[in-house]
């Protein structure tokens, strides 16, 4: 089939529905597919459209509808649709009801959809490859934060966290992921001054991030916001144990009775289980074990397998 996948990221940016876009686009040219990502649909002739973002790709998705009527649409909602868009804005809503079929990145996803919704949505997890294992730094009990600097991922609470920690902690935080703007580029610089175990790499190239997260004892994702964080199948992916704020995108991911969850910007919570995890090896044990057994979740396989499916039930 000849596929368009529309993402409202532009091409050479790391924003997340960008690096979902470019690896859907891979495995569905590795099912026998021609595929094409672009920022907006250019009206060029598609089998299929496949569109990231109910609001922001709404525009492309109305357009299609209306000329191609019997062709198949899907839709994926990203994490600010699913907790803040859909439930307000009417051209969300609008890109819902005339998608064929809809995706949310984890299971969690499903509960924020009416019955009807929840009908023609497939829940696809984000796949990752291991990277190559790294042994971690010894000099220090490196945590890794991994993501842009942005509002809804809460970019600082692990560096606030290191205030909390008790004086004989090992704990440092490194963190990886370009500010979205000049005031939180400020911000990480102040922390950076202020706190001494707190270091802000800015944005990598996605190898050597990997290569970071790979030799990190912790993975903390602090996020307000998540449909399905790709940084959390990477860390599954790596084997590197996860502690993580409890918002419904980060249960999905994890599972309900997974032990690492603290309360969204409780930095003090925040600092307790990482302190657990660095002092407690019984805790850390457990933690290692609960995401390795999640670990299935993101093989690459198995995204693959589920995007043709999707497609089956579409042709």
């Amino acid at each position: 089939m000849n596929i368009v996948i529309v993402t409202p990221a532009a091409a050479g940016s790391r924003h997340g529905n960008r690096n979902t876009a470019a690896r859907w686009a891979m495995l569905l040219r590795g099912l026998g597919h021609s595929v094409r990502v672009q920022v907006a649909w250019d009206g060029a002739a598609a089998d299929v459209m496949i569109a990231l973002h109910a609001r922001r790709s709404h525009d492309s998705v109305m357009r299609f509808a209306a000329i191609h009527p019997q062709r198949p649409l899907v839709l994926a909602l990203t994490g600010t649709d699913l907790y803040r868009d859909i439930h307000f804005d009417a051209n969300a809503r609008e890109s819902m009801q005339l998608a064929t079929r809809m995706v949310v990145l984890q299971e969690m996803g499903l509960k924020e959809l009416t019955p009807a919704l929840r009908a023609k949505t497939r829940v696809i997890y984000q796949s990752a490859r291991a990277p190559a294992p790294r042994p971690p730094l010894r000099r220090c009990f490196e945590i890794v934060v991994s993501g842009h600097l942005r509002e809804e991922k809460d970019p600082f609470r692990a560096a606030a966290a290191l205030d909390h920690l008790p004086q004989q902690s090992r704990i440092r935080v490194t963190h990886i992921g370009g500010a979205m703007s000049s005031e939180m580029a400020q911000a990480a610089r102040a922390w950076a001054a202020r706190q001494p175990r707190y270091h802000w790499l800015g944005e990598l190239p996605h190898r050597q991030a990997l290569r970071v997260l790979a030799r990190a004892r912790v993975m903390v994702i602090s996020s307000r916001m998540e449909g399905g964080a790709n940084v959390v199948s990477e860390a599954l992916a790596a084997g590197v144990p996860v502690v993580a704020s409890r918002i419904s995108g980060n249960v999905g991911m994890l599972g309900q009775r997974y032990p690492g969850y603290y309360p969204v910007e409780n930095q003090r919570a925040l600092a307790r289980l990482l302190w657990h995890a660095e002092s407690e090896p019984a805790y850390y044990r457990k933690l290692k074990t609960q995401c390795q057994q999640r670990r299935v979740l993101v093989a690459p396989r198995r995204e693959r397998e589920g995007l043709r499916r999707l497609l089956s039930e579409v042709a």
